[in-house]
């Protein structure tokens, strides 16, 4: 970028003095024609190769500083157009990617607990009915079991009762 901009303004430095020569020579070259036209009694004095070289020395300096003025200015805007579109560019790009990083990060975080809230809801249902069968078929063994022993032992003692009382009688 430094070399951009010291070739430039070498460029503008060199281009200013070769313009600033041709325009002096031209200005006064056509100061003359335009003053030898308005002022008739002046034209011999202002065509004279004397007036052209001073009025190019005299004017050099200012055209030269105008000049690199302006081509200071036109090259800046330039660069500064250019400088805004590359910084507009990388700053989207730079910009882009920090907001995916963080999107992927909270779409990761969101999906995380997405999924364990629906696994945690799958399993919930899953080990509630599995349970409850489980429980059931187990509990209604276990039902079943004690029903039928402790029917067996009421009906035992009840026998033993009825023959108890039979023996008795008799």
């Amino acid at each position: 970028m430094s070399l951009y901009l010291s070739l430039s303004l070498s460029l503008s430095i060199y281009c200013n003095v070769s313009i600033s020569i041709y325009l002096s020579i031209y200005l006064s070259i056509y100061l003359s024609i335009y003053l030898s036209i308005v002022i008739p009694y002046l034209s011999i004095y202002l065509s004279s190769i004397y007036l052209s070289i001073y009025l190019s020395i005299v004017m050099c300096p200012y055209l030269s500083i105008y000049l690199s003025i302006y081509c200071n200015v036109s090259i800046s805007l330039s660069l500064s157009l250019y400088l805004s579109i590359y910084l507009s560019i990388y700053l989207s790009i730079y910009s882009n990617v920090y907001i995916s990083i963080y999107l992927s990060i909270y779409l990761s975080i969101y999906l995380s607990i997405y999924h364990s809230l629906f696994t945690s809801i799958y399993l919930s249902i899953y080990l509630s009915i599995y349970l409850s069968i489980y429980l059931s078929i187990y509990l209604s063994m276990f039902l079943s079991i004690n029903l039928d022993l402790y029917t067996e032992l009421i009906l035992a003692l009840y026998w033993k009762k009825q023959v108890k009382s039979k023996l008795s009688i008799i």
